[in-house]
């Protein structure tokens, strides 16, 4: 059981001047670990990052009869090959809040006859919609139990004989992308992807790097990718970079505090993964990114950042998949600007840790923001001398990006914000308010 807390906000944070690094990238922590456990041989991970989301997939794998060592904060993973999952105890796994983990441990053990698995999530997590990765895995031969259930908790019959299939990706989901990929991994015959949206392809990058017969080739209006299956992968060395989505409230409370400058080492440049900066440089901020090589076909990088007088912005869809998790961020900072954004394209977010849309809004609407909202749209009519005049209270519902965004919008605005249960942010972000602290931001923990 967690430890519950709070976090009371009572004063704006002042001129920033630093140099930081953020914790390690989410995305490619988690499938480094998965797609590790399928070489064939001992594979050593440096700088993975120890949030409870990539701590369950640890203990999921090891569960499975993988073996895990840390050894001076490096990961070694003793892979068995494709299709070597054991039984876990009891045929359940815990996967707590990580969509990630739950939807990409699903086609992996879906393409092994001799496994039937349940998974359960958190609270949260079994609220969240599995359909989208149940019809393809489906599709190839995997059956899912109880029939008809969108929702964790579900169980995972394996197929020995999964089929490969032309599969088309119409959401711009890199979740849904990955679990094909990673049961095409174990399916004889050539798997194809046809994804309308560009989405973040960690998952492409690192199986081309480790030498999978991977293909990935632009056509009209999206990407046409193709894996051959049941080829031998063998054991790598990685050092994971920092995450960019850990980066960016960093990013947008220096940006928005006068006299500012931070520096951001280190950081997983991925152009699908830094769509928020693109979008912000349409809003004027001064923000640059230096010192870039490649490291596993992912650009790596420094991002530079100075204050900016931003201005509002109708955000384009195309956009949209590359900034998804930073969202809840880019509408606090449209709420403190002169004028109206607008953002479409956006009902993802409904579908997130919590509908995002919706957390948001309540959250301005409290502080008295006037804001408009659809099914796939959010319009945010800003103001920036917008004043707390009484104690706000934020329940971020196990969301830790609306938790943090709501600690950015404390930190910006000054008043009394008490955001509750900001445990929250562990699942992705342990070290989020020992790095504010560093900068100057002002809080105190309430228990």
């Amino acid at each position: 059981m967690k430890k519950k807390f709070s976090v009371l906000i009572n004063n704006k944070i002042n001129k920033i001047n630093k140099k930081i690094i953020v914790e390690s990238d989410k995305s490619i922590s988690h499938r480094a670990l998965l797609i590790s456990s399928q070489c064939i041989g001992v594979s050593c991970l440096t700088n993975i990052l120890e949030s409870e989301d990539v701590n369950n997939t640890v203990t999921c794998l090891k569960k499975l009869g993988v073996k895990i060592l840390k050894k001076n904060e490096k990961y070694i993973v003793y892979g068995n090959g494709l299709s070597s999952f054991k039984s876990p105890k009891k045929n359940s796994l815990y996967t707590g809040n990580s969509g990630t983990l739950a939807r990409m441990l699903f086609p992996l053990l879906g393409t092994q006859s001799n496994l039937k698995v349940k998974l359960i999530g958190d609270e949260s997590l079994n609220k969240r919609d599995m359909k989208r990765i149940i019809e393809p895995l489906s599709k190839i031969g995997c059956t899912f139990l109880p029939y008809k259930k969108n929702t964790l908790p579900l169980t995972i019959k394996g197929t020995g004989m999964p089929l490969a299939q032309k599969h088309i990706e119409t959401i711009g989901s890199a979740q849904v992308k990955s679990a094909i990929l990673l049961a095409a991994l174990n399916t004889p015959g050539v798997t194809e992807i046809y994804s309308e949206k560009i989405s973040r392809d960690h998952t492409e990058n690192l199986l081309f790097a480790i030498g999978a017969n991977i293909k990935v080739r632009k056509v009209k209006n999206g990407n046409l990718i193709s894996l051959k299956g049941q080829k031998n992968l063998f054991s790598f060395n990685l050092s994971i970079p920092g995450d960019p989505s850990s980066a960016a409230p960093f990013i947008i409370l220096t940006l928005l505090t006068n006299k500012s400058k931070l520096i951001i080492k280190n950081i997983n440049c991925n152009p699908t993964r830094i769509g928020f900066i693109k979008i912000l440089k349409k809003m004027n901020a001064n923000i640059k990114i230096v010192n870039v090589k490649k490291k596993f076909n992912e650009p790596v990088g420094d991002i530079v950042v100075k204050s900016s007088k931003l201005k509002p912005i109708n955000c384009p869809k195309n956009l949209v998949p590359s900034s998804i998790d930073e969202f809840p961020l880019l509408f606090i900072t449209s709420s403190i600007l002169k004028g109206v954004s607008k953002f479409t394209g956006i009902k993802e977010l409904r579908h997130k840790e919590s509908d995002r849309i919706k957390s948001i809004e309540v959250i301005l609407n409290k502080i008295g923001i006037k804001t408009k909202s659809s099914l796939d749209s959010f319009t945010i009519f800003g103001n920036p001398d917008i004043k707390i005049k009484k104690k706000i209270k934020v329940t971020p519902k196990n969301d830790h990006r609306v938790a943090m965004a709501s600690f950015c919008l404390g930190q910006l605005i000054g008043g009394e914000i008490i955001i509750n249960d900001f445990q929250t942010v562990n699942t992705s972000f342990s070290q989020f308010l020992s790095i504010m602290k560093k900068i100057g931001a002002k809080y105190e923990i309430k228990k």
